[in-house]
C-alpha cells in the first residue's frame, strides 16, 4: 500500500484501488486529494486495466474540511491555484482510458460527491446519502459538482439538487441517473470489484483503451469522425493480433 496526500493506492490483481483515507468522514484536506503526479505514475507503473474510487471507513466522504478552506481562503490566489490543481485531478480522472467504478458507502456529499461523479460508473450502498450542501453556506460546487450532475441528471433536477442542498437517499440517487447501482453495504465494495472483473478480465488493455476511445469519440466527435476512427482502432487490433 502506498499514499499520497489523504489517499492511498493499492492493486487487487488487474485493478488499481484509490481509497480516500482520513477516517471517520474521509474530509479533503486539499482539493487535490491525491498528488496527480504520484497518481498518474501509480497508474504507469502498474499498468492497470480498471480503476476503483472507494474510501476507509463507513462514509466515501462528507466533502471539504471547512476549516481548511477557511485558511487557504486568507490567500485568494494560492485558493484559486488549489482548485484548479482539484479540478485537473478530477478530469484527469474522468478522461482516464481504462473504466472507473466510484464504490460509494455512507456520506457523498460535497466534493466528495464531485470525486464520485468523475467516475465512469457509481455504485453505492443502501445507505448511501448524497447532497452538494455548498448553498447552505452561500457557495456553489467547485470542482465540476453542477456541470456533472446535469450531464446525468439533466438541466432541471440539476438545478433541483445544486440550489436546494438537500440530501437525497441511494434510491432518489439511482432514479436521478447519479447512480448505475445499489447494493447492502456490506457488499459494495465487492460488488464493484466483481463488476470491474467482468469488464476488463481476459481484455487486454490495447482493446480496454480502443473501447474507452470509442466511446469518448461518440460524446466529443462528429458521428462520422467517430465511426472513421472506430475503423481504424479495429483495424490496428487485427493487425495487432496477427503479429502475436
Amino acid at each position: 500500500m502506498e499514499q499520497s496526500n489523504i489517499s492511498t493506492w493499492e492493486l487487487h490483481g488487474e485493478i488499481g484501488v484509490l481509497r480516500l483515507n482520513n477516517p471517520p468522514q474521509n474530509y479533503l484536506e486539499k482539493p487535490e486529494f491525491v498528488a496527480l503526479d504520484t497518481f498518474s505514475g501509480w497508474l504507469g507503473r502498474d499498468r492497470v486495466k480498471g480503476l476503483l474510487i472507494t474510501s476507509a471507513g463507513r462514509h466515501f466522504s462528507a466533502g471539504a474540511n471547512i476549516e481548511t478552506l477557511k485558511e487557504l481562503a486568507r490567500d485568494p490566489a494560492e485558493l484559486a491555484i488549489q482548485i484548479s490543481k482539484g479540478k485537473a485531478l478530477l478530469e484527469f480522472i474522468r478522461h482516464l482510458d481504462i473504466p472507473v467504478i466510484a464504490s460509494i458507502r455512507g456520506v457523498c456529499f460535497g466534493g466528495g460527491l464531485e470525486i464520485a461523479l468523475a467516475a465512469h460508473i457509481r455504485v453505492c450502498s443502501e445507505n448511501a446519502i448524497f447532497s452538494l450542501p455548498e448553498v447552505n453556506r452561500q457557495l456553489i460546487p467547485g470542482l465540476g459538482g453542477i456541470p456533472y450532475i446535469s450531464s446525468l441528471a439533466g438541466f432541471e433536477k440539476a438545478v433541483e439538487i445544486a440550489l436546494s442542498g438537500d440530501t437525497i437517499n441511494a434510491r432518489q440517487a439511482h432514479q436521478a441517473g447519479l447512480v448505475s447501482y445499489v447494493v447492502p453495504a456490506p457488499e459494495t465494495e465487492a460488488f464493484s470489484l466483481q463488476l470491474m472483473n467482468k469488464m476488463v478480465s481476459g481484455r487486454s488493455l490495447p482493446v480496454i483503451r480502443a473501447v474507452m476511445q470509442a466511446l469518448k469519440n461518440s460524446r466529443t466527435l462528429p458521428f462520422d469522425q467517430a465511426m472513421q476512427e472506430e475503423t481504424r482502432m479495429f483495424c490496428e487490433l487485427v493487425r495487432i493480433s496477427t503479429e502475436m
